[in-house]
C-alpha cells in the first residue's frame, strides 16, 4: 500500500517562508517522479511542481522563482521550499507519486491527503 504524508504546513505572513515534506512508504520512491499540486477554496486543484526520478523540475508560471521542489531518495522524501508567499497562494497542498503521461509530463497515480497553507498577515 503505498503512502504519501506531509508535513509543515500552518499560517504565515506576506513575504514569508514554509517548507512542506511528504514522505512515501510502499514503493520504490526513487524510480518514480515526484510532485505537489494545490486546492485552493472554491477552486479546481492545480499542478504546482514536478521533479523526475532524474532530470530537470518544472514549475507553473504562479510558483517559478518562488518555489523550489526536492528530493531525498533516501529518506523517501519530497520537498517544497516557498519563498516569497503571497496571499493567492493560500491552498490546501498535496503531493503526489507521478507516472509518465502521454504528453510527456506526468499523471498523479497516489495523492497524500494534504496540508493547509495559509498566508495571512
Amino acid at each position: 500500500q503505498v503512502q504519501l504524508v506531509e508535513f509543515g504546513g500552518g499560517l504565515v505572513q506576506p513575504g514569508g517562508s514554509l517548507r512542506l515534506s511528504c514522505a512515501t512508504s510502499g514503493s520504490i520512491f526513487s524510480i518514480y517522479a515526484m510532485g505537489w499540486y494545490r486546492q485552493a477554496p472554491g477552486k479546481q486543484r492545480e499542478w504546482v511542481a514536478w521533479i523526475p526520478s532524474r532530470g530537470i523540475a518544472n514549475y507553473a508560471d504562479s510558483v517559478k522563482g518562488r518555489f523550489t521542489i526536492s528530493r531525498d531518495n533516501a529518506k523517501s522524501t519530497v520537498y517544497l521550499q516557498m519563498n516569497s508567499l503571497k496571499p493567492e497562494d493560500t491552498a490546501v497542498y498535496y503531493c503526489c507519486q507521478g507516472v509518465p503521461a502521454v504528453d510527456g509530463t506526468y499523471h498523479p497515480n497516489y495523492w497524500g491527503q494534504g496540508t493547509q497553507v495559509t498566508v495571512s498577515s
